[in-house]
């Protein structure tokens, strides 16, 4: 694919989610995959292992919450149980996970954006990635500081009868779609310095492709063995989008 920055109208959010997988083996690319990688296979693993040995016992707590009038429905609540449980804990430890692994997850997205446009960004590399480990934390503390309200008030739903066995899953599926649009689209707004505010406004203007873009992560976060790889695949799908859509809307050539 030719980055031209002028995207045709067939590149949707499932497009770049696709692009994604095949631009972590772009060459001069693999060797900054590896940390996010290593991060995210001992974080993510380990965290799953420990989540399907729980199930057993949650998700019979959880439906001992449905109405008697709700019962008949339980064959189909029951999935609905497993899968809330699974959007919940994938995206809580998908931020945990992005949280440590930020300055690569910014190195990869930067060297990404230098091979697709042949301007390689102000300070790069390694160093440049530590003299600016400050901001970048403050930035993954500004994410959670707009995240935990809102997750806050979903979750209240699921201790709601009916509601929160049927609605909630929806809402909660919607708004981590949306939130993890924001979580990878971040890395490369924030190497340009592009304030929080401005980098949401800015993706609300393609609020259905975005969402597309976080509803496969979120769907491809929680299945086993591919949400090993899914943080580097996710930041390199994220750095084309904003090569193709919002590079020259903020970066001066």
């Amino acid at each position: 694919m030719s980055y031209s920055q002028s995207p045709s109208h067939s590149t949707n959010g499932l497009h770049y989610f696709a692009e994604g997988w095949r631009l972590i083996s772009r060459p001069g690319i693999k060797r900054y995959v590896v940390l996010p990688l290593l991060v995210n296979v001992l974080l993510m693993g380990s965290a799953f292992w420990w989540l399907f040995s729980q199930l057993g016992d949650w998700i019979p707590s959880m439906m001992s919450h449905v109405p008697s009038w709700l019962q008949w429905l339980s064959y189909l609540l029951w999935p609905l149980a497993v899968i809330s449980v699974l959007l919940v804990f994938s995206y809580l430890f998908s931020t945990i996970t992005n949280l440590i692994a930020a300055p690569f997850c910014g190195l990869l997205a930067e060297q990404l954006e230098g091979s697709l446009t042949g301007k390689p960004l102000p300070d790069t590399g390694i160093f440049g990635i530590v003299k600016d480990l400050p901001r970048i934390m403050a930035r993954e503390w500004r994410k959670l500081a707009y995240y935990l309200p809102r997750a806050l008030l979903l979750l209240i739903l699921y201790f709601i009868p009916g509601i929160g066995q049927t609605v909630a899953p929806v809402l909660w599926f919607l708004f981590s779609a949306w939130m993890l649009a924001i979580q990878y689209c971040d890395y490369p707004f924030d190497n340009h310095k592009v304030s929080f505010a401005d980098m949401r406004s800015a993706l609300r203007q393609h609020k259905t492709d975005n969402l597309q873009f976080g509803a496969m992560v979120s769907l491809f976060t929680m299945i086993p063995i591919l949400n090993l790889v899914i943080l580097p695949v996710a930041v390199c799908g994220a750095t084309a989008m904003w090569v193709d859509r919002y590079r020259t809307q903020f970066v001066r050539s």
